[in-house]
C-alpha cells in the first residue's frame, strides 16, 4: 500500500506521533539483552515502571540476592529474565521480542516461551516474536513467514 492509516486503540500513530507512540505502548526484548550493565535487574526494571521490581523479577525466577547483583554477573538466562521483566513491567500492550530465546539453552528457551505465552494470554499483552527457531514458531498463536519478500500467514 502507498496510502492509508494507522491506528492504535482507535488513536492515529500519526497525529499522536511515532515515537510518542513507542514510548507509551511498545516494549521491547532484544536478544542481546540491551541492560545497562553498570545497574543491577531491579535498577534496569525501576527504568521503565514505577512499580516495585522485586516481585516481578521474582516471578520470573531471579531471587532478591540475584536481583541486587550487577547485570554482567548473571548467566544469559537471567539476563534475558531480566529484560523480559523490563518489559513487562512498562506496562506497554504490545511487546515486541527479537529472537528472545536464540542464545539461550533449551530448558531456559522454553521458560521464556512460557513466559511470553503467560504475558499474552493471562496479561492481555500483544507479543509479536521474530526468530529463525521452527520450535518457537510451533507454540504460536499465528504465524507470519517472510518468503521471498514477501510476508505471509502459515
Amino acid at each position: 500500500p502507498s496510502s492509508g492509516q494507522i491506528t492504535f486503540d482507535g488513536q492515529d500513530i500519526a497525529k499522536t506521533g511515532l515515537s510518542d507512540h513507542r514510548k507509551n505502548h511498545v516494549a521491547f526484548i532484544f536478544q542481546a539483552y540491551n541492560l545497562i550493565d553498570y545497574l543491577t535487574p531491579a535498577e534496569n526494571v525501576s527504568l521503565t515502571s514505577k512499580l516495585p521490581p522485586l516481585p516481578i523479577l521474582e516471578r520470573l525466577g531471579l531471587t532478591k540476592e540475584e536481583a541486587r547483583r550487577n547485570v554482567l554477573k548473571l548467566s544469559g538466562g537471567q539476563q534475558q529474565r531480566v529484560a523480559i521483566a523490563r518489559a513487562l513491567a512498562s506496562e506497554a500492550p504490545v511487546i515486541l521480542a527479537d529472537e528472545p530465546t536464540g542464545n539461550l539453552d533449551e530448558d531456559t528457551a522454553q521458560d521464556i516461551t512460557d513466559i511470553l505465552k503467560e504475558s499474552a494470554h493471562k496479561m492481555n499483552k500483544c507479543v509479536v516474536v521474530v526468530t529463525h527457531s521452527n520450535e518457537l514458531a510451533k507454540q504460536a498463536d499465528v504465524v507470519f513467514r517472510l518468503r521471498k519478500g514477501e510476508l505471509q500467514r502459515d
